[in-house]
């Protein structure tokens, strides 16, 4: 059975982690390797503070924290996207204002933004889905017309860019992933990446359990306390080190994952020529991080056969995402609105295998199982 997924293991990973244990004799959150993982992220990506923490729903969490979301407030957040999304601002009280998706792709639809904003409303979380940007200048030019924070839940967006500037940048706040089954991974852990400075020295609070041990541990203060609301958001330096690993063969790893994804458009065009399925979009103002690949099926009852059909010739796809606005928490909550384009993702969207080390060959067998099933339909 070729799988979904499987992690990409650069071979420094325990060696990393020998060091972080045996060598440095810090394990615990904020060493070594925490620090040079900040490092590596702030200069190549231009944010202006980074902090690890130990998943991207974390990092969300702690963004409303930041925007200081009271009950209450709105919160505007795409239906067709993973429970973190909306989950990190309810948990403090937010309402959640379910979007649209585009007819193109699955990410936001930005003309639908508008028109969902009220004098409640506090923020905008754009999901740059399968690492494919937003357009962030309408979204940022609504915030900046309506005086709302924009948080980027770039979970899926690592290295991939709107315009030439690095997703996650260009939001107040951006979050990122490194589960195992992202680009670069770290088993579990994320990223808050801080773009308003204003941000930066409650965020370090935040991260340190509400204390302001980081300026301690910088000589910045001759004591540390209890000072602010916050949590444990910071990952071991073991988590760091892994992920470090991982950083340092970024190059090699989106090469190939480009490489994977321009296999299946190629191998599978041919099928959305003839009007049977269609493969993803990328909008001319943003990059393909080669995160994932899918297709798109005519209804939910052809996506189920597909799934089967491939099974039975080896290889696992799954769907993704179901529509937030009818789950079983949040549809009483919401105000009714059809969403219609979330709920045509959550039924036609199939995700294929995809991963660094997916050969040739088993990819050549995937595309030539998709074009039988549709042949013989």
């Amino acid at each position: 059975m070729i799988p979904f997924n499987k992690p990409y293991l650069s071979g420094k990973e325990a060696h990393y982690i020998f060091q972080a244990v045996y060598e440095n004799n810090h394990i615990s959150g904020n060493g070594k390797f925490t620090k040079a993982c900040h490092q590596f992220f702030e200069e190549r990506f231009g944010f202006k503070k980074t902090l690890l923490t130990t998943s991207c729903t974390d990092a969300l969490e702690m963004a409303s924290m930041l925007i200081d979301i009271q009950p209450g407030d709105e919160v505007i957040v795409p239906s067709y996207t993973f429970v973190s999304t909306a989950l990190a601002f309810v948990r403090q009280g937010a309402k959640i204002v379910f979007a649209d998706s585009r007819t193109d792709h699955p990410g936001i639809d930005e003309d639908k933004i508008e028109e969902l904003i009220t004098e409640k409303t506090k923020a905008i979380v754009p999901v740059h889905y399968a690492g494919v940007a937003c357009d962030m200048d309408k979204i940022m030019a609504l915030a900046n017309k309506y005086n709302l924070f924009v948080v980027e839940d770039a979970a899926q967006a690592i290295d991939s860019y709107y315009k030439g500037k690095a997703l996650g940048s260009i939001g107040h706040l951006g979050a990122f992933s490194f589960h195992e089954t992202k680009n670069i991974q770290a088993g579990e852990g994320g990223l808050l990446a801080i773009n308003d400075e204003r941000f930066i020295k409650r965020a370090e609070i935040l991260w340190e359990k509400g204390t302001n041990r980081a300026e301690f541990f910088r000589g910045e203060a001759n004591k540390y306390g209890w000072v602010d609301i916050g949590s444990s958001f910071l990952p071991t330096d073991m988590v760091a080190a892994f992920l470090k690993a991982q950083l340092e063969q970024m190059e090699g790893i989106q090469k190939k994952r480009r490489l994977i994804w321009e296999r299946y458009r190629e191998g599978l065009a041919h099928l959305e020529e003839s009007g049977q399925l269609k493969i993803p979009v990328v909008p001319e103002f943003a990059t393909n991080n080669g995160h994932m690949f899918y297709v798109l099926c005519n209804s939910l009852e052809e996506r189920s056969d597909l799934i089967n059909h491939l099974k039975n010739d080896g290889a696992k796809a799954v769907f993704h995402y179901l529509s937030l606005h009818k789950s079983a928490y949040y549809s009483e909550k919401h105000d009714g609105r059809e969403i219609p384009m979330s709920d045509y993702y959550d039924n036609c969207l199939l995700r294929l295998p995809f991963y660094y080390e997916l050969k040739e060959q088993e990819q050549k067998h995937i595309i030539d199982s998709i074009s039988v099933f549709y042949a013989n339909k």
